[in-house]
């Protein structure tokens, strides 16, 4: 049998490169790919792929090269028994990984992406002994995990079970738990399983931030999904420690100190996937509360077309886009999608002929061609201080985080009134109080109405799962909940979802924005200029054609793409 052993050798010959050598493809095609990469972004390999340039067992090749991997044909392994029962079926399917060949003290297992080759290390912990990779197309990998390690309904309860039995029982109030004892757990195999599951099944369902909360009975594990909290099996309240304690040492965190707040980050791969964790720790009664929240790129698309702007809302802002100078803001509150929107900005502008500087608390996603700075306050890098800076760095574009004071506020106007174009947002309830937000931080009215060229208000409501998708029409007492007559109607339909597999039950999957965008006409910069309130700005914007978030909420519940209920919680009446 071939060698399928690991190859520590790297090379650094590009992609391109050696499928040329390879004869797989010419630079033409290359050419081309790139051309497709530069406007939508994507891995250059999938993208010959998708143009039919080359096939997916060529790139597998590549890649391997690339990486020093091996390549093996899954279709050609015996999987017996003795091979499927050496990586249990939760570890598979968290990690992505078959195991391939088995030898003592040696295990053999195929991978679909090189770069996820850190997952080796992982197992190398939890199984003890060594693990080599090769590497296979991820169609390959994806049947084998389904066919021979397919999900049990009881994998939850055995994981916390196995870790309950390895954590030790804390003292006192609070969940004092000796540090030795708290490093062991943090490290044992039965704790890293679990808490790997955990992430799995959230990363699995979408879900925006996964809350580990210890109570002085119970420890409970939620995930939010599509803005809302769901509970997962809660473990023994004991286990909360151990957990917890894990989460700190993968961030890098100081597992002995309980009493202060704390913040980390986890890169990690799930299921395949590359993932971003930041971590939040706050002491409480009971033990330590921990937050993480998870950043993955691969369900965000970062771009303008998908994101719920109507056509004459994208014109808008590509309108904004195309501006010399100026100040455009997004507001809303937490998350309403701020930073998704000016990203998918950034990303429809950003060009080789373009210079793009953000400074971000923190940076959520990293941006090819785009300068992005971290803001730590405890050492003086603030916004105002990152702005300073970035004015002398020769930008076409800036991208403040977030404005929060006069002195980030000013520095923003100078920056738009110097000639640059400023993105920005903003904490408040709609387009027209965010003037009133800026006066109150003590923006002279003047420079507000020379720089502010447009203030783009938002909401994220969840759209209805086409997979139980069912439409009805509305009764006079939904259209009086929302000051609708059935003129206002006529024969449109509205839509619900009765709940599904696809969606849970919860009759929702995925989620939209709602837009209200403020364009400053010449009236109504004279107006902010003559401290105009901001129920007169409202007034005067709508008659100039501004339609404000419960408008927007109205045309997708008449398009079914959201129900009644969604709109009416996260909009107010005009």
């Amino acid at each position: 049998m071939a060698d399928t052993s690991y190859r520590y050798t790297r090379t650094k010959k590009l992609l391109g490169q050696i499928l040329k050598e390879m004869k797989a493809c010419h630079e033409g095609m290359i050419q081309e790919a790139l051309s497709v990469q530069k406007r939508e972004g994507g891995q250059l390999g999938q993208i010959l792929v998708r143009l039919k340039h080359i096939r997916e067992d060529q790139l597998i090749a590549a890649l391997g090269k690339q990486a020093g991997f091996e390549t093996v044909d899954l279709a050609k392994v015996v999987f017996t028994p003795e091979l499927i029962e050496s990586i249990d079926a939760s570890t598979a399917r968290i990690f992505g990984v078959v195991p391939v060949r088995k030898e003592p003290g040696r295990l053999t297992v195929a991978i679909a992406n090189p770069q996820h080759s850190t997952v080796l290390d992982d197992l190398r912990f939890l199984t003890g002994g060594e693990v080599v990779g090769v590497l296979a197309p991820e169609a390959q990998v994806k049947e084998v995990v389904e066919r021979h390690f397919a999900q049990t309904g009881g994998e939850m309860t055995s994981l916390v079970q196995e870790a309950a039995q390895a954590a030790p029982r804390p003292t006192g109030r609070g969940g004092n738990v000796d540090l030795a004892d708290a490093e062991a757990m943090a490290n044992s195999a039965p704790v890293i399983k679990l808490l790997q599951y955990i992430l799995f099944q959230a990363i699995r369902d979408r879900a925006a931030d996964i809350h580990l909360e210890p109570f002085e009975h119970d420890f409970k594990i939620r995930y939010r999904v599509d803005g809302v909290l769901y509970d997962l099996e809660a473990p023994p309240p004991h286990l909360a420690p151990a957990l917890i304690s894990r989460v700190k040492v993968m961030s890098g965190l100081d597992i002995a100190e309980t009493r202060l707040p704390q913040d980390g980050r986890i890169e990690l791969t799930i299921g395949g996937r590359s993932v971003d964790l930041r971590v939040s720790t706050l002491p409480t009664m009971f033990g330590e509360s921990c937050v993480m929240r998870i950043l993955d790129r691969s369900v965000v698309a970062l771009d303008l077309t998908n994101i719920g702007l109507r056509a004459e809302e994208s014109d808008a802002i590509k309108r904004l886009l195309a501006l010399p100078h100026g100040i455009v803001l997004v507001t809303g509150p937490t998350g309403s999608g701020k930073t998704t929107t000016l990203y998918s900005c950034l990303n429809t502008v950003n060009d080789v002929g373009v210079k793009i500087i953000t400074t971000e608390d923190p940076v959520e996603y990293e941006l090819d061609g785009v300068v992005q700075i971290q803001v730590n306050e405890e050492i003086g890098v603030s916004y105002a201080a990152c702005l300073r800076a970035i004015l002398r760095q020769d930008p076409d574009i800036i991208l403040v985080g977030e404005i929060r004071d006069l002195e980030t506020s000013s520095i923003a106007v100078e920056a738009s009134l110097t000639g640059h174009l400023v993105f920005s947002t903003l904490h408040t309830n709609d387009a027209p109080l965010a003037v009133t937000r800026l006066l109150d931080l003590g923006v002279e009215p003047f420079l507000l109405a020379a720089t502010v060229e447009a203030i783009v208000a938002q909401r994220l409501v969840r759209k209805v799962c086409t997979g139980c998708r069912v439409t009805y029409a509305p009764s006079p007492d939904v259209l009086a909940q929302l000051d609708l007559k059935q003129a206002d109607v006529g024969d449109r339909r509205f839509a619900y979802g009765r709940g599904c597999a696809t969606c849970n039950g919860t009759g929702y999957k995925g989620r939209m924005a709602i837009f209200e965008i403020l364009l400053l006409s010449e009236s109504l910069r004279q107006m902010i200029i003559d401290s105009a309130s901001s129920d007169a700005i409202r007034e005067q914007a709508r008659r100039e054609g501004m339609r404000t978030l419960r408008e927007s909420g109205l045309l997708a519940i008449f398009d079914g793409l959201t129900t009644v209920e969604e709109v009416l919680r996260e909009t107010n009446t005009d």
